[in-house]
């Protein structure tokens, strides 16, 4: 609970240092990047020793790509019914499938299950969102953009070089020495820094202004993402029997609100723009209600 309070409080400070001058626009940018290229890197390296390879490990890398299938289909089918505009589903299936798993779940993750919860989230992040990101990402940008091509050079790139992934490929590569002291103390404050910038970045950015022409198509992105996946997710590993630790963290990171990246994107592409921005504030917005609702769930 106390981590809980804790992020709540930095949230906050974000959005009084919107309000706040001497704060810059790019301000939550910075801190975005900074958390993405060094503090989220950090806590890659510091818990990838402390995976072991088991089949519990199986239930946070599949079920990322159940959830891809379960919310690209339901999208499509109910795009259809409804007759949305082709710019509409595209922006649903870029920005609803691709969780905040990373940002905005290690905070949340540590906040609900602790330290121990980190390893089966690094599984989840890595494994499914940033490679469904970068490949299922990749498709529909092009899909709906002037050249509507795929480059796979330049997907493969991107995954790769993206900087948690050098965090998870040298953090397995070195899994078999023990860091330094040093290198250990580093490491912690630099991890310890994430909560901090990536709450008052999501405090700062969060800004919900909606038109009624976003509201249907919003309403049906954030009620797949914040409560069919997740539930979905929980009743798939009730009837296969499935439950732990491992379980409950994958079910909880199937719960988190789209990502912030996904949304830049669509937005920098020009893909309906309002209603991408609205995905990730509102979904925000509303993840810090459904996720403790989740975890009493789970």
């Amino acid at each position: 609970m106390e981590n809980f309070i804790l992020i709540g409080i930095f949230v906050g400070l974000g959005i009084l240092f919107r309000r706040i001058e001497a704060f810059p626009e790019q301000t939550a940018q910075v801190l975005n990047i900074f958390a993405l290229y060094v503090a989220l890197p950090a806590v890659i390296l510091l818990k990838i020793p402390q995976l072991k390879f088991s089949g519990d490990m199986i239930i946070p890398a599949v079920i990322p790509w159940m959830m891809l299938l379960l919310s690209a289909a339901l999208i499509l089918i109910v795009g259809k019914c409804l007759r949305w505009s082709r710019e509409t589903i595209a922006v649903l299936l870029l920005v609803v499938p691709i969780g905040n798993t990373s940002f905005m779940g290690v905070p949340m993750v540590k906040a609900f299950f602790g330290e121990t919860g980190i390893p089966f989230l690094i599984i989840y992040d890595q494994i499914g969102t940033m490679i469904i990101f970068a490949i299922f990402g990749s498709v529909i940008l092009a899909m709906h953009s002037c050249e509507g091509k795929v480059n796979i050079a330049g997907v493969a790139k991107r995954a790769i070089l993206f900087p948690p992934t050098l965090a998870l490929l040298i953090g397995l590569l070195l899994r078999a020495w023990p860091y330094p002291d040093a290198m250990v103390r580093g490491l912690e404050t630099l991890a310890g820094m994430l909560t901090p910038l990536v709450m008052t970045a999501i405090g700062f950015q969060l800004n919900i202004r909606l038109s009624p022409t976003v509201l249907r198509p919003l309403g049906f992105g954030l009620a797949v993402k914040l409560a069919i996946a997740p539930l979905a997710a929980l009743i798939a590993c009730y009837w296969l029997e499935l439950n732990g630790l491992a379980t409950e963290v994958s079910v909880f990171e199937a719960g988190m609100p789209p990502m912030v990246t996904a949304g830049a994107l669509a937005i920098a592409a020009g893909i309906l723009p309002e209603l991408a921005a609205a995905l990730v504030s509102v979904g925000m917005a509303l993840a810090f209600v459904t996720l403790p609702v989740l975890y009493w769930i789970i």
